[in-house]
């Protein structure tokens, strides 16, 4: 393949490209957390948000109760520009509290749509965070309408505080659990009451939630690094389909609904997880580690250095050396101090390539036959920059390898993927796909490489075990809202196309 020509007026000099990882990356989901019976309740549910704030970087909010009165803090942005001023914190008083880390799925990203969600019921106040996505989350939505119901926001979240506020049951635990049987798609449903901290996880456990335990309180969390953050112990995984509930009588366990099979999102192995959490039983770093040895013994290739797309690369670029003998380098080396809400140029001046988030380590890349581990690829324009960023610092061959199979199909439970005509693997070859973002080679992890590395039988030979429709088009569940139309008339993919 021709190679572009090297610009000799920038030579020896540090090439940045301001690719914009946000503009070419599946969109994180959601995250929530909750704590019951702590004095610093608000503290910790703050801290605990912080450690997910990966899952979701629009909005952050905690609702906490006193005894008497719950307080609400809802705010746009980061859990640091908002949480870490004594001020706010002061203004969540009590000793149980749920908080949530937005990146939004479905509604619009407006301080109404900010979770926790609130409601006085009949039997007093409901708080109410959720990380996933209804698939009948919009059918719901036109009954309860029709029925009579005002909603407040335009999240598909708020439709199960309508449900439990008109279920005819006694019991709080079976108006929540009545609820959840009218629901479709994946949910990790946190909540608060004024007597009980309550949590659930979808039938087949798409979405994670975990139990930790912190001065001997209860705390629900999206993942394990928010429990580390505290220095909370892990008690166990949230079972699929269960619901979890905690006052000061102790700890219940509902099973509402009948046995199956547990079909995780094989998505937070890959890229949504911290690394340093525990999902499932696994460390996820080593699962990327793991899928970058499978990928490096299905795609092997002649060359001098190992490059990982930073950051969520580089388990997957360390696996992919080891397995294959090739040195490891930060080949590309990522400002930490450029954030998301710098003032951005105008897009004419974006497509040319503003110096600003990643250079390329030119002492190790120059003359080099380089290979780049990424864990996915979306739409391709990201790669492609960055491609053309090892060129410019005189990669003699860039071959690019993803941990991940080709994404052919869009996503209906928490992730933000574009639709199916934007992405690249829906549309083209696995080698028209390597002319677009012009790489000597491309290659992609086998959905069995993905199964070998969580140490199970490939796909066909075993009933799927998780949740791995994006690469495979296996929907584990209904999808009734599929083809739905807002207001003006615009296809609904129950998410919100990527940037």
């Amino acid at each position: 393949m021709q190679k572009p020509t090297q610009d000799l007026a920038n030579a020896g000099k540090s090439e940045e490209y301001d690719f914009d990882p946000h503009a070419d990356r599946l969109r994180e989901e959601c995250g929530v957390f909750g704590i019951f019976g702590h004095p610093d309740a608000a503290a910790i549910t703050a801290l605990g948000l912080h450690a997910l704030q990966h899952r979701g970087q629009e909005a952050c909010g905690i609702v906490a109760f006193d005894g008497k009165r719950f307080h609400s803090e809802r705010r746009l942005g980061l859990v640091g520009d908002t949480f870490s001023k004594r001020d706010v914190i002061d203004r969540l008083p009590g000793n149980s509290a749920v908080g949530h880390v937005r990146y939004s799925t479905t509604g619009e990203t407006v301080l109404r749509n900010v979770q926790p969600l609130f409601a006085e019921l009949e039997g007093g106040g409901f708080a109410v965070a959720h990380n996933g996505n209804l698939t009948n989350g919009i059918t719901l939505r036109k009954h309860l309408v029709r029925e009579g119901a005002m909603m407040q926001s335009t999240s598909d979240t708020e439709v199960i505080l309508h449900l439990v506020a008109r279920a005819r049951r006694n019991r709080f635990v079976d108006r929540f659990v009545e609820g959840l049987r009218q629901l479709e798609g994946a949910y990790a449903f946190v909540g608060l009451t004024n007597k009980k901290l309550v949590g659930a996880r979808d039938p087949l456990g798409i979405r994670p939630l975990v139990i930790g335990k912190l001065d001997g309180c209860p705390i629900l969390a999206s993942e394990t690094c928010a429990l580390d953050i505290i220095g909370a112990t892990y008690v166990r995984d949230v079972e699929n389909g269960e619901v979890v509930v905690f006052d000061e009588d102790g700890a219940q366990s509902h099973k509402p609904f009948p046995p199956t099979a547990e079909r995780p999102d094989i998505f937070e192995y890959i890229y949504f997880a911290r690394p340093d959490s525990i999902v499932g039983g696994r460390s996820v770093y080593d699962v990327r580690k793991v899928l970058g040895a499978e990928l490096a013994r299905e795609t092997q290739v002649s060359a001098d250095v190992i490059v990982p797309v930073p950051d969520s690369g580089v388990p997957a670029a360390l696996g992919y050396s080891q397995a294959s003998g090739i040195p490891f380098e930060l080949g590309i080396i990522r400002n930490h101090y450029v954030g998301r809400t710098f003032i951005q140029p105008t897009q004419s001046i974006r497509d040319h390539g503003v110096r600003m988030k990643h250079s390329a380590n030119r002492a190790v890349i120059a003359g080099k036959r380089i290979v780049l581990v990424d864990d996915s690829l979306v739409r391709g324009t990201t790669s492609r920059k960055i491609v053309q960023m090892m060129r410019d610092a005189g990669a003699a061959e860039v071959h690019f390898r993803v941990s991940s199979p080709p994404i052919t199909h869009a996503d209906y439970y928490g992730i933000d993927t574009p639709d199916a005509d934007k992405l690249l693997a829906a549309n083209m070859t696995v080698d028209e796909m390597c002319k677009f973002i012009g790489a000597d080679s491309l290659a992609f992890l086998s959905v069995d490489g993905i199964y070998r590395a969580m140490g199970l039988p490939g796909r066909d030979n075993a009933k799927p075990q998780f949740t791995d429709h994006c690469f495979t088009g296996d929907y584990p569940t209904a999808l009734t809202d599929l083809g739905a139309q807002d207001s003006s008339g615009r296809q609904l993919s129950l998410l919100a196309e990527a940037i």
